[in-house]
């Protein structure tokens, strides 16, 4: 069985970044800016009102005398589309450290793709700081003035509780250090992939197991608090313990589809010859079996709070299915149905893991899910009854997919597309599960 896979292919491929590519991309992003400008515009003639007060929630959203301006709905965009984007990018890193720790070798063909992944974070970092910093305010309740000073009309007691974890400065260093340990940990792994790429031995493999172990110790904790940091604190009353679980298992199945959606579409165009059906299976059983764990977080964490049915966890659901007019109840049910059903049905055949339409079927589908999922948590806390998906979301989401792909190019080109001399090669060139 599966003696057409042992074939000597060549490990030697260099990935071309071509003048078309860039132009296309290029012409992306000036479509996708063209979308933000007309969206914000159309914004500013119809949306500079407060239509929190007429939405009829409580004083979770109500952002009081900030009143709601447009612009927000701007800040909200460039907010979720940080988070989205860095958790894709951020699990380029966090595949291959497992796979370094569990000294797996059925991915050594294909691991430039991941690794070239978080080559994008600096973007979303720099986005989020400086909305911190400068819009913390548009985005956190509990950054509104007065929130935590007792003399204040706009003291809320329980949010000045959390005031130990949830204030500027220390959530600011937070940030810093997120980003700062992931992309630094990142950048030594890499550096270490290229040079045993030229150098070979097991030195750098070695060190990389290590590297990569000291990375999943770090992001077993900060996966978490990022997660809280980033999302679960914009509706700052609420709060899941099972949340950091829920935003890494909504990163890892969308980080997963963009890298099978990637080595598909590279094997489309003639690269990664070394790439057969096996490991397209194995990814395809990736994004299978981590879609169903995704599913099983989110409902776990849906039906706590829905049996206990205590009115501060509730809240939350019921500003999405039922509060600001409804209109996120589209979106809620848009996210079960592409990232739980369409996955679930499409790849669960062992051929369809094998067929390069079905797997990029199910990767949109995933990729397309996600951005919902975190649409979901983040808007009605941000913009409540004035969101929408309208030009604003479209032009955003291509502005940071087409630098996205823009990024993960230009590293491909930075070396051979198979890492040559790495220990586990030859056993994956011969990866065969048929």
């Amino acid at each position: 069985m599966g003696a057409h896979h042992h074939e000597v292919v060549s490990v030697e491929e260099q990935f071309e970044f071509t003048a078309e590519s860039k132009r296309n991309l290029l012409i992306g992003m000036g479509v996708g800016i063209a979308l933000v400008l007309l969206g914000s515009y159309l914004l500013s003639q119809g949306g500079g009102h407060d239509a929190h007060a007429a939405a009829g929630h409580g004083a979770e959203h109500d952002h009081g005398a900030h009143g709601y301006h447009w612009t927000q709905r701007i800040i909200a965009n460039l907010w979720l589309n940080s988070v989205y984007f860095a958790g894709i990018s951020i699990i380029g890193m966090f595949f291959i450290s497992y796979n370094y720790l569990a000294q797996a070798g059925w991915s050594a063909v294909f691991k430039r793709i991941p690794e070239s992944m978080p080559a994008f974070l600096p973007i979303p970092a720099i986005i989020m700081i400086v909305l911190a910093v400068f819009f913390g305010d548009k985005i956190y309740h509990w950054m509104h003035e007065g929130i935590m000073d007792p003399a204040s009309a706009n003291y809320d007691a329980i949010i000045a509780g959390k005031q130990g974890f949830l204030n500027k400065p220390f959530y600011i260093i937070r940030l810093l250090l997120y980003f700062g340990l992931w992309y630094v940990l990142w950048r030594i792994v890499r550096n270490l992939s290229l040079r045993e790429d030229e150098i070979g031995g097991l030195d750098g493999y070695e060190k990389s197991i290590k590297y990569g172990t000291a990375f999943l110790v770090v992001f077993a904790v900060t996966s978490s608090t990022s997660a809280w940091d980033f999302v679960m604190s914009i509706d700052t009353h609420w709060f899941s313990t099972m949340f950091g679980w829920y935003t890494l298992a909504s990163w890892h199945v969308a980080g997963l589809a963009t890298m099978t959606l990637t080595i598909v579409t590279l094997k489309e165009r003639g690269y990664l010859k070394a790439v057969n059906e096996s490991h397209l299976h194995d990814l395809g059983k990736f994004c299978f079996a981590f879609s169903i764990f995704w599913t099983y977080v989110w409902f776990a964490q849906f039906l706590l709070i829905y049996y206990a049915n205590l009115p501060e966890e509730a809240i939350y659901y019921r500003e999405r299915f039922s509060g600001y007019g409804g209109i996120y109840k589209a979106p809620f049910f848009i996210n079960i149905l592409l990232n739980f059903v369409a996955p679930f049905l499409v790849l669960m055949t062992r051929d369809s893991k094998r067929t390069s339409v079905i797997l990029k079927l199910a990767c949109w589908s995933i990729l397309v899910g996600h951005y919902f999922d975190f649409y979901t948590n983040i808007m009605p806390g941000t913009v409540g009854a004035n969101g929408g998906f309208g030009a604003v979301e479209f032009g955003f989401v291509l502005l940071f997919a087409c630098a996205f792909i823009w990024s993960v190019s230009s590293q491909l080109t930075k070396a051979n597309l198979i890492p040559r001399n790495h220990p586990m090669l030859e056993e994956s060139l011969h990866h065969d599960i048929a």
